[in-house]
């Protein structure tokens, strides 16, 4: 990964985890935490890899042979990770997707890759939940989007208020989605429990 500021090199990086662990009262020399300051930028590239990426991407090699196929596509329970730009911790959790196409669908792994994209980067539940949605709705052109996504903040559950086993739930409904009541609702029953194999 290479940093979107180039005057911040890894050198650099890996002193500001070493001052973080002298400020947490730890000795960054020690045999434990030698390797640490490489270990965590390593860790960095991968977590916050979204930068490097363009979502919208993903979403422009599209299928048109699918024989007047106009329902409701729907991929749930895409499990991601993201990171509170609030305090640095973790948001682990699951997005649904839906979406009313036109004349085109995109291969289901990219709706993932999409998820990927945004969630690797620092982020708002809420910021992330529009960013999909408005994605495929702008690449896609499809009658209509709907997302939820449901997770769990490490920044609530490890620290300040510490309460465990709390979830937010955010949804962002565009086109048929947001105007069509039986539309939202249909969406709404597929990604429910309700009738899972």
């Amino acid at each position: 990964m290479t940093p979107s500021d180039p005057a911040v090199t890894r050198s650099a990086a890996e002193e500001a985890v070493r001052t973080l662990l002298r400020w947490a009262g730890e000795d960054p020399s020690r045999e434990g935490l030698a390797d640490t300051p490489k270990r965590v930028v390593d860790a960095y590239a991968d977590w916050f890899s979204g930068y490097a990426v363009d979502p919208a991407a993903y979403l422009r090699r599209t299928f048109e042979e699918v024989a007047g196929y106009d329902e409701m596509i729907v991929l749930r329970d895409i499990e991601f990770e993201s990171y509170c730009e609030h305090h640095m911790a973790p948001i682990i959790g699951r997005a649904h997707i839906g979406y009313l196409p036109t004349s085109k669908v995109v291969g289901i792994s990219k709706l993932a890759r999409v998820v990927d994209g945004f969630a690797r980067r620092f982020q708002v539940q809420e910021k992330l939940t529009a960013q999909i949605a408005h994605c495929i709705e702008d690449v896609l052109r499809p009658r209509g989007v709907g997302v939820v996504v449901d997770a769990i903040h490490q920044c609530m559950t490890t620290r300040g208020v510490h309460k465990r086993g709390v979830s937010m739930v955010t949804s962002q409904m565009l086109g048929d989605f947001r105007e069509d009541a039986r539309t939202r609702a249909e969406f709404l029953r597929f990604i429910d429990g309700n009738g899972r194999r």
